[in-house]
């Protein structure tokens, strides 16, 4: 069984991003970049399914720059096989890595394909949803728990009102959650084998996709500053205070 993985360079969590002084985007300049967490939960959750003897080879890839080369090789750190990084300097949309995502799932032939649910420099949420349309594949989203039954995974996913249990038939998409596993601790030794794997270049007009964005970003903007608090002395001025003035009472 073969495991198709997505992961994303983008900015690290625990960077404070700034926006651009011109409002057209983040500034990235000089900025650390990391694999996105979701996909991070993927590769984990790709390399213990190998790891029980379920999955044969794991299969990471990247769209983007050509820099993304060192997020795919922290994915062959963790225990990933090999990586394949389409290369475009274009500005990539969710239905665009959707639509490369696809061309790559036709040629390769994954049983299963994972990505993370979402990455933090768009909180998007489409790829993995597009993906499975576009593919034709049942999908089981947000997903806290899984394993794989015979010719089917096991999803347990998160909804507003609990948890629900989902069986999907594979070949299958598969977007995970923060609450499925905690990804190992990458280790020099890994990192150093992770050197000698095969990562694979390709692109967006080898694999026959139009990338073209269909969206326009107007502007970007910090998010208003919070008003600093006051102190009130007693309780009765406080319900005043929420009565008159921030008229929530």
């Amino acid at each position: 069984m073969k495991i198709l993985v997505a992961v994303k360079r983008v900015v690290d969590f625990n960077v404070k991003v700034r926006v651009k002084s011109d409002g057209t985007g983040i500034d990235i300049g000089n900025v650390k970049m990391s694999m996105n967490p979701f996909d991070e939960i993927a590769v984990e959750a790709a390399v213990r399914l190998k790891e029980a003897g379920i999955a044969s080879e794991v299969i990471a890839v990247s769209c983007g720059p050509a820099q993304a080369q060192e997020t795919l090789r922290t994915a062959l750190a963790i225990g990933a096989d090999r990586g394949i990084l389409v290369e475009s300097q274009d500005e990539l949309q969710p239905l665009a890595v959707a639509k490369l995502l696809h061309a790559l799932v036709r040629q390769e032939s994954p049983a299963l394909v994972i990505v993370g649910k979402q990455a933090i420099d768009d909180d998007s949420n489409q790829t993995g949803q597009m993906l499975a349309a576009l593919a034709g594949m049942p999908q089981a989203t947000f997903a806290s728990t899984l394993s794989i039954a015979g010719n089917e995974a096991i999803v347990a996913r998160e909804v507003d009102g609990g948890l629900e249990t989902v069986a999907v038939t594979l070949p299958a998409v598969i977007t995970t959650d923060l609450r499925l596993n905690t990804p190992r601790y990458v280790t020099l030794p890994n990192i150093m084998k992770a050197k000698k794997k095969p990562l694979d270049l390709t692109s967006a007009a080898l694999l026959g996709v139009d990338v073209a964005p269909r969206l326009t970003t107007i502007k970007v903007s910090e998010p208003p500053s919070r008003a600093a608090g006051i102190k009130v002395p007693d309780v009765a001025t406080l319900v005043a205070r929420l009565k008159n003035d921030a008229k929530v009472i």
